[in-house]
């Protein structure tokens, strides 16, 4: 299926800002309503995170370990047909408003049942390791 929107910024923006209040209110269970059914996530340290359970899943633990904020600045997006690719910056706080992680990621959107959807999303912390 292929839209006839020209321009998806401002749709994509909006998904953007309401994830990040989804976040903000704790919710998991809602933050998986954003992905496909076969959604998946690819976060640095874990295997492939399929489907909205798991993804629902992976979120509650993230929000049990206190991650409450964040904020995502979107760099470029690009639509091709039912498919956009999104590259962006990220950064992660607590509930006491301290930075746990900032990165970059991509996420690739699709277009279903009228509404753009997180099909894929991955991301990779900038923050230099102790090696």
């Amino acid at each position: 299926m292929t839209t006839s929107v020209s321009d998806i910024h401002p749709a994509i923006n909006t998904l953007i800002e309401n994830f990040e209040l989804t976040l903000a209110r704790g919710n998991a269970a809602d933050l998986a309503d954003f992905y496909t059914d076969n959604g998946m996530l690819l976060p640095a340290g874990s295997d492939f995170i399929q489907g909205k359970r798991d993804i629902e899943a992976y979120w509650q633990v993230a929000i049990d370990m206190g991650v409450k904020n964040l904020k995502l600045d979107l760099v470029e997006l690009e639509q091709h047909g039912d498919t956009a690719i999104e590259m962006s910056k990220y950064t992660l706080s607590s509930t006491d408003d301290q930075v746990i992680d900032q990165g970059k990621g991509v996420a690739i959107w699709k277009y279903e049942g009228g509404a753009w959807k997180l099909h894929r999303d991955i991301w990779n912390s900038s923050i230099a390791q102790e090696v």
